[in-house]
């Protein structure tokens, strides 16, 4: 009897106060994270302040140096490597006992900006009120009053992709500050040249890629659901670009005295735009959807359990109808499309002239589902676009090519295309993310088969062996690419809710 109370009274002694902690420790990560926000909010000003186009070497090393330094502050040992291009940061954080790792991905370069666009200085980080949009201004705050959380930090790569960084390290700070210890090594790759398509990873992986292993990778980027629930995704689409220009006579004709006699390659690159899609964008190419891989019974019954935003958006957005009319949002990125993203061909308005211009060009982005492969589709375009008639070049063709046939069709593919990636939505990872996840909210978490931007998932899906998930904890307009880009505030402070509940609890 003495030796059972004994055991018991040890029990209560160790083993209580740590079921406790773990109780409470959402909790305890959200009165931290609440105590904290002036130096959380000042550390991300500090990284956003730093200005971080791709193509400025000088800038992202500038930015990589930062990162370095700030999170060797939370026990990490990095190296800044490049293959030719701007840098990327490896890094690891190891744990005593921990005996499996997370990879985390971001990205901290950001798209090119025009100043004079913005309503704030796009390198003065700035809080406003609201979006800029809806008629958000400046707010003044004097560092010491509450922070309100739908207020808004406006700069570029607030919301796309330097958020996660910063939310990473206030979650280790708060575990550390609660003497919660991760249960798992915590291994980073920070992407910075994906705003450019991320020409040297290939080459990045296969020199580096040795040190990525991991049991699960999670990549922190892209804009969460509308509803603002918590969510996780599982694939991304491809995309690919096409330059494609016909042509008409070699120089410009006067519309009055040629206009029933020379061709017009306007009317010809529109009618061969027209011949690719129909009025719902379903796509009338022979065999370009035969790569592309079906809605699983497990995607399909989590695309019904998601929140239905269509008659939301199509009010936010002013559009009487959607594509596909009944056709969902989250279904139609799970489909292939061709988008005309831009034509030219003469001007419109005081800029139009009454001539039949030489030639037309319009740019295609071809977005991939999961199963599509770049090269497939680009047999596909090809062969349609010689159905219709037309000959085939890839460079201006010569006067005695556009004298012998009467449609030509000069292709310029741009380099770099991304495959799609799609990954199980039901796999034993998933399971364990969305049951980790489940447990900060009464709302259930939102399982995305399919996001409808791109990332360069599928070169860290062929060079490394683990599944691969996606977390966005970007607010959906956040003006992305765009001016006015920003994070909602209350987004950073879940970010880091999230973050210290999957490194604390992942292999519990």
């Amino acid at each position: 009897m003495h030796k059972r109370t004994s055991w018991y009274s040890l029990f209560i002694l160790v083993c209580l106060p740590i079921f406790l902690a773990k109780a409470d420790a959402p909790a305890d990560i959200k009165a931290y994270t609440q105590a904290n926000q002036a130096q959380i909010l000042q550390d991300f000003k500090a990284l956003l302040a730093i200005p971080n186009i791709s193509a400025v070497p000088e800038d992202m090393f500038k930015n990589a140096d930062w990162i370095t330094a700030y999170i060797a502050e939370r026990g990490f040992t990095s190296e800044v490597v490049t293959a030719g291009g701007a840098p990327y940061i490896l890094a690891e954080k190891k744990v005593p006992g921990a005996s499996k790792s997370i990879l985390i991905y971001a990205h901290f370069d950001g798209q090119p900006v025009e100043p004079s666009n913005w309503a704030t200085p796009p390198f003065e980080p700035t809080l406003i009120d609201k979006p800029i949009e809806l008629g958000g201004k400046p707010v003044e705050w004097d560092g010491k009053a509450p922070l309100n959380p739908q207020w808004r930090l406006a700069a570029r790569s607030a919301g796309d992709d330097k958020g996660p960084v910063i939310a990473l390290m206030a979650a280790l700070d708060a575990m550390e500050a609660l003497n919660i210890t991760p249960s798992v090594n915590i291994k980073l790759v920070l992407d910075g040249e994906e705003e450019i398509g991320s020409p040297t990873l290939e080459a990045i992986l296969k020199e580096h890629g040795h040190k990525m292993d991991a049991e699960l990778m999670l990549f922190c980027d892209g804009p969460m659901h509308p509803s603002r629930i918590q969510q996780l995704v599982f694939g991304m689409r491809g995309s690919m670009t096409l330059e494609l220009t016909t042509y008409g006579a070699l120089s410009p004709l006067h519309s009055g005295h040629y206009g029933n006699f020379s061709p017009n390659p306007t009317d010809r690159l529109m009618r061969l735009l027209t011949s690719m899609t129909d009025t719902d964008g379903n796509i009338l190419i022979k065999g370009y959807n035969d790569q592309t891989r079906p809605i699983s019974p497990a995607e399909q019954q989590a695309i019904d359990n998601i929140p239905n935003i269509d008659a939301q958006l199509r009010h936010d957005l002013a559009i009487a109808e959607s594509l596909g009319k009944t056709v969902r949002v989250e279904e139609g990125v799970l489909k292939p499309a061709i988008i005309v993203k831009g034509f030219q061909a003469g001007g419109v308005g005081s800029q139009s002239r009454n001539i039949i211009q030489p030639e037309a060009t319009a740019s295609l982005n071809l977005r991939l589902s999961a199963g599509q492969t770049p090269a497939f589709l680009r047999e596909k375009m090809e062969a349609h676009i010689v159905e219709q008639g037309f000959v085939i070049t890839y460079d201006d063709p010569t006067i005695e090519m556009r004298r012998e046939n009467k449609l030509l069709a000069k292709l310029e593919w741009r380099p770099g295309p991304y495959p799609a990636f799609r990954s199980e939505i039901d796999s034993p990872e998933a399971i364990k993310l969305t049951s980790i996840m489940d447990s900060l909210s009464t709302e259930p978490t939102i399982l995305t088969p399919t996001l409808g931007g791109s990332l360069p998932i599928y070169l860290f899906e062929e060079a490394l062996d683990m599944p691969i998930i996606i977390l966005p904890i970007a607010n959906h307009d956040n003006n992305q690419h765009g001016r006015n880009e920003n994070l909602r505030l209350q987004n950073l402070w879940d970010a880091v809710e999230i973050y210290a509940a999957i490194l604390s609890e992942y292999d519990r």
